[in-house]
This record gives structure tokens, sequence and C-alpha cells, in this order.
């Protein structure tokens, strides 16, 4: 995955609190049991810490000036996106959000821009405070992603997944699907308490992943607003691979395989490795969200 090296990057995307304190509160969730349990119910691409039932507090973060200083002065170009983990997940926002903006308004609808959270540790939010424990997650109630960027290595050296920067974009990419989900009214679906293979919990996720790979499919073609031409230049093959990959190694079947020694449908709320393949590459074969309809 190759950015223009000229295109200027939208920092005000992404907020960095990473190093700072929250105010008020403690979080709940990680460490012993209920960190375990947070892992295994909430990790990967949850959709809000509080879903957990293991957050307290809804503090608003309270970033120092130099943390959120750190990704504004050293991602300003695509350059920089081709070069530094950091500027490359500001890039990929900026992309996804491009391309939703683009989507929306073709479809004469309007998409509200989500900024990605930066932190380390924990953070407090409109959800709940919550720990790196419950991984990458999107909280409905400020319209937020959350990311601890330590996450990427985990997703190595825990889940086995091959990595790369397609592998970190994908992450991204679901996350903003759940943020499409929460304007077009689907993502409440997933709150019934349910779970199992075919539950709405599951169905929700798929479609994340599928509209994720309704990104990928279009993101060579989709202009940055600034230039007049696409953010990102170049998408090959293995880095679709390493977003398969990525799908397949955050399956619910895997999760449980490493985690417990055995596979236990009735308790997914993610979907098998399988799914999270199928649906990813539904959205990236065909391009179009229509056919990201996980609910039929």
């Amino acid at each position: 995955m190759q950015f223009d090296d000229d295109a200027n990057l939208d920092t005000s995307e992404v907020q960095d609190v990473r190093g700072s304190r929250i105010p008020g509160g403690r979080a709940t969730v990680g460490g012993g049991l209920a960190g375990l349990i947070a892992l295994l119910l909430g990790l990967f691409f949850g959709v809000g810490p509080d879903n957990l039932g293991l957050s307290s507090g809804s503090d608003s973060p309270a970033a120092t000036a130099s943390s959120l200083a750190q990704v504004q002065t050293a991602c300003r170009t695509g350059q920089d996106a081709n070069t530094k983990e950091d500027c490359r997940i500001v890039a990929v926002v900026n992309s996804v959000q491009d391309f939703w903006a683009q989507e929306f308004r073709r479809r004469n609808g309007t998409y509200t821009r989500s900024p990605t959270v930066f932190f380390s540790g924990q953070v407090a939010t409109a959800c709940g405070t919550a720990t790196s424990a419950v991984g990458p997650f999107y909280c409905p109630g400020d319209r937020k992603v959350y990311l601890d960027l330590g996450f990427f290595n985990e997703l190595r050296t825990k889940f086995g997944s091959s990595g790369g920067p397609f592998a970190q974009a994908y992450v991204v990419a679901h996350e903003y699907g759940h943020h499409v989900q929460d304007l077009m009214g689907t993502l409440g679906r997933s709150q019934d308490g349910r779970t199992g293979a075919n539950s709405n919990a599951v169905k929700v996720e798929l479609q994340a992943d599928c509209y994720a790979g309704v990104w990928a499919h279009h993101a060579t073609t989709t202009k940055d607003e600034s230039t007049g031409r696409p953010l990102i230049t170049s998408l090959t093959d293995a880095d679709i691979r390493d977003g398969l990959d990525a799908a397949a190694a955050v399956g619910d079947d895997r999760i449980q395989e490493r985690s417990q020694g055995r596979v236990t449908p009735e308790s997914w709320t993610h979907g098998s490795a399988a799914q999270r393949q199928q649906w990813f590459y539904t959205g990236y074969r065909t391009g179009d969200m229509a056919q990201c309809n996980t609910f039929r």
C-alpha cells in the first residue's frame, strides 16, 4: 500500500491522547478475569466497551499539549504516511472518510466525519472507560473510533496474523464500517443481547467487514478533496491477502481455539474466520455497499 507523497494529510481527523491522564473514575476493563472476558468477548472490532458490561465513567479524555502535537507535527504529507506507522493510520482515516463522504453524497445522504482517537493504556469515552485489552472499538455515544496502536503488534504475536500495513488499514476501515452503520441506523441491531453464529451481533460485525472491503475496492480511485488525486496510489494483491489473513486471525472460532481449546458457536459475537473473510472479500470484489446486507 502506497500513498501519494505530495498529498497533505488532515490530522484534524485524529486525536492523539497518548500519555494523557484520564480525569475521574477508573477503568474496570482489563487485567485478571475481567481483562480475559473483555479480550474474548470484545476484542477485535468491538462497538464500545459498554457493550461488554465492563466499563464505568463517562469523562472525555484530556490530552496534554505535547501528545496532541505529536501527530500534527510528524504527519504532514503522504511521504510521512509511507514511512511512519502513526502517519499511515492518519492517511487511512483520511482515505476511508473521503470515500464514505463521497458515497453518501452519491446516494443523496450526508456523512458526518468521525475522529480516530489514539490512546495508550486506557481511555475515557462516552461509552465508558476502557483499557487497551478491549482492542480497537467504535463508541456510538461520541461517534469516535478508539485505537491503541500497540494492538497491531498483538495482531501478529498473539493472533498469528501476517500483519502488514493493509492489515492495519483493514482494522481502521472495519471500525469506520461501524460508524457508517451508526449513521444509517443499523448499528443498534447488535444490542439485543443475543450471541451465536446467526445473531444480530455477528451480522453487524460481518457487515462492517464488508464495508471495509467496499472501501478497499475504491481506495485507489477515491480522490483526496484537497489535491483531486487519490491519496492511496497502490493497493496490491498481497495487501488484500494481508487483510484477509487479519480477518481470519480474529474469527471467533480461531480465538476460541486458542483461548479455550474448543469452538462454541453459540457464544460467537463477531463471526468465524471463514465468514469474516467472505464478507470482506464480498465488499472488495463488488465495491457495492448494497451487497453487504448480512441480515438477509
